[in-house]
């Protein structure tokens, strides 16, 4: 069996489907597995890490609004259309599967034009344009929130990285702050803004510092790799680390007993997976998605939310510091946010995707 899937540019697009490549591996070791992707996108590098075959094709944007580079789309999603169905050619596709971003809307059209199975998985309550164009040519539709507006869609959660979903993460809590440097016995406090960090978050947090140290707080502060803070926190007890970026966020979860954060479809799915009560700080731009991954959650007493303008020191001082320091709350919030999660969506979808090809193969 080989299986293509589309998904690059961003990591929201790309996580799941090297989460779903894992899981087929698992199911049949010798499953045959291409992923397309651009030489624009985060897959360049996260594919070949994660040991898959990337084939390349031209990344085609499309834009938002009518505006002058509309007219050059056609062409561009012509050759891109060509691409992939080389692709599907070459390695004799028995189905392809769609995430969404830049490389999904070609990859869509080529399969159609193939007549190659097609799979849309949709992680956001709000598709984008590739995976609405892509719902309308399958049957075979799933998402990874209840409310997502596809039609015939499935909801099934996102499928996530195993090293996440099979971590107990209480067990692992003493090793896992010894590994970044914090002691054991403290309440402690997760802080990233996701893959690029959040510059509110950031500084609110480190101005807020010398409040959450008195009161017997540590952090574990993720900036993100392009970014700075000013005035960084002196060393001194509790811990406060700061560190640019962070590859092992199981760890990272398992360290922590509270997080503060940007809502994105994957941290809202992580979190929930493996209990992590969060305050959600979702982008206060955009459609409003980030809003509608964490409403949910925040709805059954797994977080909190507050507007990215409303994040200050202050608001950390008044309303977080007071949380961390109620262990009874951050239990319940954290059995509360467990219940929200879905653990198992690489493995439903990996075996939705196995009998769809065996069914087309009679």
């Amino acid at each position: 069996m080989r299986v293509v899937l589309a998904g690059g540019g961003t990591a929201g697009h790309i996580e799941p489907a090297l989460a779903l490549a894992d899981a087929l591996r698992r199911e049949d070791p010798n499953i045959g597995i291409t992923c397309l992707g651009t030489e624009r996108g985060l897959e360049s590098r996260l594919v070949p890490g994660r040991g898959y075959e990337l084939a390349l094709i031209p990344a085609v944007p499309l834009p938002r609004a009518i505006t002058p580079r509309l007219l050059t789309v056609p062409g561009r999603l012509a050759s891109a259309i060509n691409a992939a169905s080389h692709v599907l050619d070459r390695v004799r596709a028995d189905v392809l599967v769609g995430f969404g971003g830049y490389v999904a809307t070609p990859a869509y059209l080529a399969a159609r034009r193939r007549d190659v199975p097609l799979v849309v998985h949709e992680a956001n309550p709000r598709a984008g344009l590739a995976n609405r164009l892509g719902a309308r040519l399958t049957e075979h539709v799933f998402t990874g929130h209840p409310d997502a507006a596809l039609p015939r869609a499935e909801y099934i959660g996102i499928p996530l990285r195993e090293q996440i979903v099979s971590m107990d993460r209480f067990s692992l809590g003493d090793k896992a702050r010894s590994y970044f440097g914090l002691e054991s016995d403290r309440p402690t406090l997760l802080v990233f803004g996701g893959s690029q960090g959040a510059r509110t978050l950031n500084q609110a947090m480190v101005d807020a510092a010398p409040h959450l140290r008195r009161a017997g707080i540590q952090v574990l502060h993720v900036i993100g790799p392009k970014n700075t803070v000013d005035n960084e926190p002196p060393e001194g007890d509790p811990q406060y680390v700061v560190l640019p970026y962070v590859d092992r966020m199981d760890l990272a979860y398992a360290a922590a007993d509270f997080a503060l954060c940007r809502s994105g479809a994957m941290t809202c799915a992580e979190l929930t997976a493996v209990g992590l009560p969060a305050a959600y700080v979702p982008l206060p731009h955009g459609n409003g998605e980030q809003r509608l991954n964490a409403q949910p959650i925040v709805a059954a007493g797994g977080g909190l939310m507050v507007d990215d303008a409303d994040l200050t020191p202050e608001w950390i001082i008044a309303s977080l510091l007071p949380l961390l320091s109620d262990l009874d709350r951050v239990a319940a919030m954290s059995d509360a946010a467990l219940r929200m999660g879905r653990r198992d969506a690489d493995v439903v979808l990996a075996r939705k995707v196995l009998s769809i090809v065996r069914s087309r193969r009679g």
